[in-house]
């Protein structure tokens, strides 16, 4: 079983940062944004060794894994996962970009 290197795109930095930032603002507090980047980053370490769990998308070697509320839109590559951003799937669909 190949192990791949999981590389995140600067933009999916910003989602998750934004994502996190959105509660701590709402709570006034980090427990609940440190509790859900551990949870999405659990997930995420999963595709290292198991990079075909998320569902194919239209566009040719990304893939989404769903987690839930959350999908995390992925590209295989040879070594490496990239992950190209974490969307948030209570907002309107029609903003979703992702090349």
């Amino acid at each position: 079983m190949v192990t791949r290197k999981i590389i995140w795109s600067s933009r999916a930095k910003i989602d998750l940062f934004d994502i996190l930032d959105f509660y701590f603002q709402r709570n006034g507090t980090k427990t609940y944004s440190i509790k859900l980047n551990l949870n999405l980053r659990k997930s995420i370490r999963l595709l290292e060794s198991h990079p075909e769990i998320g569902v194919q998308t239209d566009i040719e070697n990304i893939r989404n894994l769903i987690h839930g509320d959350y999908e995390i839109f992925y590209e295989i590559k040879i070594k490496t996962i990239v992950i190209i951003t974490i969307w948030d799937c209570r907002q309107n669909p029609k903003k979703l970009k992702i090349k």
